[in-house]
């Protein structure tokens, strides 16, 4: 007895795994909608306002590791007396400008310091 071969493709088999499959996408689709990142847009507003209007407190650290405050040289364990007096005048915070190459530790001196004196917001910039 000789057997039959088959020419066709049986495509039935085929079509229950694509229905199966488009149904679990018809199911899953209506949860990724759900899903997102909710955002609050900050409102831009002027430069000129904001530096007019800013009350903040710069302490610079050179690459001497020395802490100045304007002109001003501060000694290091003056940090947080000096930075008490003067947290009544910045009520938005302090900004850390580092130079280069001064050390870490010199600048995590520093916000510990502010933090132990009370200032709350603090912000770090490279000059």
């Amino acid at each position: 007895m000789r057997r039959q071969t088959f020419n066709e493709i049986n495509i039935t088999p085929l079509t229950d795994i694509f229905l199966v499959l488009l149904i679990i996408m018809m199911v899953i689709a209506p949860m990724f909608d759900q899903q997102g990142l909710k955002l609050a847009v900050p409102q831009f507003v002027e430069e000129q306002e904001n530096k007019k209007d800013s009350k903040i407190l710069t302490v610079t650290i050179t690459e001497e590791n020395k802490y100045y405050i304007g002109e001003e040289e501060v000694e290091a364990n003056n940090l947080n007396s000096m930075l008490s007096a003067k947290k009544e005048e910045a009520t938005d915070g302090l900004m850390i400008q580092v130079e280069g190459n001064s050390d870490h530790s010199t600048v995590v001196k520093l916000m510990d310091e502010a933090r132990n004196s009370g200032i709350e917001s603090i912000s770090i910039t490279e000059i």
